[in-house]
């Protein structure tokens, strides 16, 4: 088969990429792996906000740059932090002319741009007829009026490369081998969270320790292909994703809501030991990945008390209280740090020094000179010493991989010594560079796929004279 330009994946980037594709006149085909009319991918489970690091995107422009450098800590390049900051805005007006809806979903700014229907503010999976579900059907059916096609059940495998150019790639179908010939490719396969060893390589010792907290259905085939091309990579080690109630290993009505992050940011970690490991004050995407590297997953556990429980655990947009021990999730309870220590398996002598060294930093104004130190800049630490005292064991909920192949500022996929692959682009959550780094630094997943889906399509147009 022959075609302008393949897509792979029809997730949002995916979808974005080929109906931008179309539009500007390219023969477009998207191969998606999953096999349904509703496959699984993480667009379709989307909560729907198009933010920049938990802020509007419709902020000005150097604001928004701003933002993105001190949430990366200035991990991210700035053609790409321009490019970002610059595009979001036109990829959001451009959805809303293919049909797409938005809303003001509440109070906060990064709420003022929702897919609609908005989510249910309730606990659990509760996506179809959502605002990502009806965003991929409506693009996929804009695809097929502008003439391009979806091909589902089709998994890339490896791509075609001649004299340095990609010009296709071969790919299975019903287990038979499948040739695609193409000018261009653009890589939308949703990153590696769902491929146990590329996770253990690069984000967690013990996958089966950690929930996913997606679809699960980004199996990495994207990155491994472009690895195998020549590609370089940027940002792997770590993820997107929140901290979750690890009875979510077994009750599907704990994920992906209600997340455990306000809690954490007002309370403190603990591992098997009883001791503090991470600055909870650096918010939950922080310290996801940080219980996710524990050599066990499992040993980390949220220490807190009833003001803590009654009030920023009340705060999210889904909380923990009272949602959690209504579907099943454990919080456990005692009347003394010492009896919690023991209703926990923890050594009670160093839990209750760990809780008392904390409670004095708190009330003296020096958290920052606890080992690790405790920010504020995000939350307000709260003490902890009015019972019943409580805790909640965790489990570091991982929705997609946050690193990935490097890209330019047109989705152009790099090399190494930062040249690129001719015919080879990349876009979303396969893509490397735009989130992460030391800070693990969240930028946002649906702006970062809508804006690089653009921005590869246009580029593909431009090299064929379009």
């Amino acid at each position: 088969m022959k075609t302008d330009l393949i897509v792979i994946g029809g997730g949002i980037a995916g979808l974005v990429a080929a109906n931008r594709a179309a539009e500007l006149g390219l023969s477009v085909t998207v191969l998606e792996k999953g096999t349904d009319d509703r496959y699984l991918c993480n667009s379709r489970y989307t909560g729907g906000a198009f933010h920049i690091g938990m802020r509007s995107l419709h902020r000005p422009v150097e604001d928004v740059k701003a933002t993105i450098r001190a949430e990366t800590d200035g991990f991210v390049a700035e053609p790409l932090v321009t490019m970002i900051a610059t595009e979001a805005p036109r990829a959001v007006d451009w959805l809303r002319k293919q049909g797409i809806r938005f809303l003001k979903a509440g109070p906060r700014d990064w709420q003022d741009t929702v897919l609609a229907p908005p989510a249910l503010p309730q606990p659990g999976l509760n996506w179809e007829g959502r605002g990502g579900d009806t965003l991929l059907r409506t693009l996929g059916a804009t695809l097929e009026k502008r003439g391009g096609t979806l091909q589902r059940g089709v998994r890339a495998r490896e791509l075609m490369v001649e004299n340095g150019r990609v010009v296709g790639l071969r790919a299975e179908r019903d287990g038979e081998a499948v040739h695609y010939e193409a000018a261009a490719v653009v890589i939308a396969d949703g990153g590696f969270q769902g491929d146990p060893e590329l996770v253990r390589a690069h984000v967690s010792p013990a996958p089966d320790r950690v929930r996913q907290r997606g679809a699960g259905t980004g199996g990495g085939d994207g990155l491994r292909m472009a690895v195998q091309a020549g590609a370089a990579l940027a940002g792997t080690p770590y993820v997107y994703g929140h901290i979750l109630c690890q009875d979510a290993l077994r009750n599907d009505k704990l994920w992906p809501y209600p997340w455990l992050d306000e809690i954490v940011m007002a309370g403190i970690v603990v591992n098997g030991e009883g001791e503090r490991f991470v600055d909870e004050g650096r918010g939950g995407v922080y310290v996801t990945n940080r219980i996710a590297k524990l050599d066990d997953p499992l040993s980390a556990t949220v220490i807190f008390d009833r003001p803590i429980w009654d009030g920023p655990a009340t705060e999210s947009i889904i909380p923990a209280n009272p949602h959690l021990p209504r579907v099943g999730g454990t919080v456990v309870q005692a009347d003394t740090l010492e009896g919690l220590a023991q209703a926990l398996g923890l050594p009670a002598e160093r839990l209750t020094a760990t809780v008392a060294a904390y409670n004095a930093a708190v009330d003296g104004g020096r958290t920052g000179d606890l080992t690790p130190p405790r920010g504020t800049g995000r939350a307000k630490p709260f003490p902890i010493r009015t019972g019943p005292f409580q805790a909640i064991r965790l489990v570091a909920g991982m929705t997609y991989t946050m690193g990935g192949i490097a890209i330019d500022d047109n989705g152009r996929v790099k090399r190494a010594d930062g040249a690129v692959i001719d015919g080879l682009f990349a876009a979303g959550a396969t893509t490397g560079g735009l989130e992460g780094g030391d800070a693990i630094g969240y930028v946002g997943g649906l702006t970062k796929s809508a804006v690089t889906g653009l921005r590869a399509a246009e580029a593909a147009a431009r090299g064929l004279g379009r």
